[in-house]
Order: structure tokens, then C-alpha cells, then sequence
């Protein structure tokens, strides 16, 4: 999905080279993807920029909402720009990583309720749905 915009950098982070070419490789991918993967196509495109420079970029993308997360069964984080209209939901197939925006409106009424009850300010959650999708399914054998 190239053209996907992740918006303006944290406030505290100046756009450098390296930084806008993370953001750009992000912006083209279409599902979830490793800091290492997106590493691995950068390097691919002939673009010099550190593993840790990517990690770095990812982490304050992450701290300014700028990208939706996801964890693989590793402990391993993914990420995604985010949508410029709030944080998704997502189901993640376990095998090949397709990923499918879900309906969570209950999800996020659930989350403000507990906020109104408990006096709580600036609430965060974290919701993951993971499963095979019918592709990967249907190539499992009985």
C-alpha cells in the first residue's frame, strides 16, 4: 500500500535520511512487518541504515501512535501505520501474517467504561486475535 501516510514525525525526533527512508518501506508494506524485515528490504533497495536506526525509528513511530503493533508468537513486535483516524484492531493469520482489520467498537466502549469507573485517565489496551486464515487453512493437511 504505498502511499499509506504514518504523519509527522514525534515532536523530540528530527526527520533525517535514514528515518524517512524507514517511514517510506513501512508505508509500502501491506501487512505486518519486523523491524528486521524491514531491515532486510532496505538493505534490498540499496539503502544504508542501521538495524538499530530502524528499532529506534519504529519505537518513537510507536510512541506517537503513529503505527499499530502486534506481537508474533515469539514475543517478537510487528508493526503497521496506523490509519490517521485511530488504532485498529486486527486478526492476524499464525502462519503467513495476513492481516484483516476487525469491528471492536465494543472493545473500545469497554475500554472508556472502565476509564468513567475507575477515575482513569488516558487509558491504553491492547487487543490481539490471532488465527489461520482460510487460505493456510485449507492448505493443512487432514
Amino acid at each position: 500500500m504505498r502511499g499509506s501516510s504514518v504523519g509527522e514525525w514525534p515532536p523530540a525526533w528530527r526527520s533525517t535520511h535514514q528515518r524517512v527512508a524507514v517511514l517510506g518501506a513501512l508505508s509500502g508494506c501491506r501487512d505486518f512487518v519486523s523491524a528486521r524485515e524491514l531491515h532486510a528490504t532496505l538493505t534490498l533497495e540499496g539503502t544504508t541504515v542501521g538495524l538499530t536506526t530502524v528499532y529506534r525509528t519504529l519505537r518513537a513511530l510507536e510512541q506517537g501512535g503513529r503505527v499499530d503493533v502486534v506481537r508474533e508468537r515469539t514475543g517478537e513486535r510487528l508493526y503497521r501505520p496506523r490509519p490517521t483516524d485511530g488504532h485498529r484492531h486486527y486478526l492476524v493469520c499464525r502462519r503467513c501474517g495476513l492481516s484483516r482489520t476487525v469491528d471492536a467498537d465494543a472493545v473500545e466502549r469497554w475500554a472508556d467504561n472502565v476509564a468513567a469507573a475507575t477515575g482513569f485517565a488516558e487509558v491504553e489496551h491492547t487487543v490481539e486475535l490471532t488465527g489461520i486464515c482460510e487460505q493456510c487453512h485449507a492448505v493443512t493437511p487432514s
